[in-house]
């Protein structure tokens, strides 16, 4: 399984909608941009309270990576960042 995917079957157990979840992957040279796309009414769900649920999610990519530097983005339906960074 790729990081991307495993990244979509987590959030969509977290998620109210989890048919609105997209996970856009962009490469770059020396790391990797996954930016989740929910509806509106999911970002604080996917967030969690002071961030614990994407915090988890990032700690399981950056585990998963196999020394590869991911950053892990949350962005609303309409576009709008919500949260960047990696664990």
């Amino acid at each position: 399984m790729q990081i991307k995917e495993l990244v979509e079957k987590l959030v969509q157990a977290l998620v109210d909608s989890p048919e609105d979840v997209r996970v856009v992957e962009t490469e770059g040279t020396n790391m990797t941009l996954l930016q989740i796309k929910v509806s509106r009414q999911d970002v604080g769900k996917l967030i969690g309270k002071k961030g614990k649920n994407i915090n988890a999610v990032r700690t399981i990519v950056a585990g998963a990576g196999k020394g590869k530097r991911y950053i892990v983005e949350v962005v609303g339906e309409s576009g709008s960042g919500q949260g960047t960074g990696s664990p």
